[in-house]
């Protein structure tokens, strides 16, 4: 198994802008929309090397999807990002109709994602767009562990898929710790840790809380924990999540959204078809955000990897 590391603290919007500036240079068939603000969300990287492909529209998201769809029709691959409260709700009519129902080639960033945006407060962190998204016919929603991870999404949201995508992404410099050489395939979960008593299956930011939780089981606990990335919410990876559910016979999901409708709701759905197991959540339970420091707030809410070993103590038991 690979190693993981703390490189840094780095943003995944900044992944995003670096990513999608990279894929430009590729690609000249990438082009990319604004709603007046480029730089937050990291698209001023695109701006800045290609003015010519970048389109800034102002606050108009709603407008900005049917654009991109017009451009998806016409042969291009547009990336469109705006914060996610707005990205999966403000214009949730035309991601539905203008892009999923005809199944058009284009990448919706929601950025800002989760309670780490912070200082925002509740208006602004986005905690329900994996639930909205993930339903929507013929979409590909992807939520990557990491700023370096962030990069590889940008990729394959271009290259692996044909249709939809929402690519989920944050604003705070959160740890960067995915190696770089590791493949990203959309729709194939990462195991990242080997385990026998318990299976933490988590998404984005949580990844991280998730690998330091399972070595402080393994060191105090003596529980051995596996880890499993799912950057893929959807298409999931019905076959890592079944076959580490068999080996450990306990699931606990982990991620930085409502515990209603996300990431760990996508699991519970997979499980109690094919393989019911004892289970449990971690993330936000049913309530808006405020205003605060990135790691106060996932501190107050039960985001941190001691939550998660709480999570897991307390099921095994």
């Amino acid at each position: 198994m690979a190693e993981f590391k703390l490189k840094g603290y780095k943003p995944t919007r900044i992944g995003f802008g670096e990513g999608l500036a990279a894929l430009g240079e590729k690609y000249d068939n990438v082009v990319a929309l604004g709603a007046d603000i480029t730089a937050s969300v990291g698209m001023n990287f695109f701006a800045e090397k290609f003015p010519d492909r970048f389109f800034e529209f102002g606050i108009a998201e709603q407008n900005i999807v049917g654009v991109s769809a017009g451009l998806a029709a016409e042969g291009f691959v547009p990336f469109f990002s705006t914060y996610g409260v707005f990205a999966a709700h403000r214009d949730y009519d035309q991601v539905r109709i203008s892009l999923c129902y005809n199944n058009l080639h284009a990448v919706v960033g929601g950025a800002h994602a989760g309670i780490s945006v912070g200082p925002d407060g509740a208006t602004h962190q986005a905690l329900e767009d994996i639930a909205a998204m993930r339903v929507l016919p013929n979409i590909t929603v992807l939520s990557p562990a990491d700023a370096t991870q962030t990069i590889q999404a940008v990729f394959a949201a271009y290259e692996q898929v044909n249709g939809p995508v929402y690519l989920r992404y944050a604003r705070a410099a959160m740890p960067d710790f995915m190696p770089e050489d590791m493949p990203f395939e959309v729709g194939k979960a990462q195991i990242l840790k080997e385990g026998r008593d318990v299976t933490i299956i988590a998404t984005g930011h949580l990844v991280w809380e998730s690998l330091n939780a399972a070595e402080t089981l393994q060191k105090e606990k003596g529980i051995s924990a596996e880890v499993i990335n799912l950057h893929t919410i959807k298409p999931i990876d019905r076959e890592a999540i079944v076959n580490s559910a068999k080996k450990t016979g306990v699931v606990i999901t982990a991620e930085e959204h409502q515990v209603a409708g996300g990431m760990g709701s996508a699991v519970a759905e997979v499980l109690a078809k094919e393989h019911l197991v004892k289970m449990d959540f971690v993330g936000i339970q049913d309530s808006f955000g405020e205003s605060g420091e990135t790691m106060e707030l996932m501190q107050k809410y039960g985001l941190t990897a001691e939550n998660i070993v709480s999570k897991v103590v307390g099921l095994l038991k």
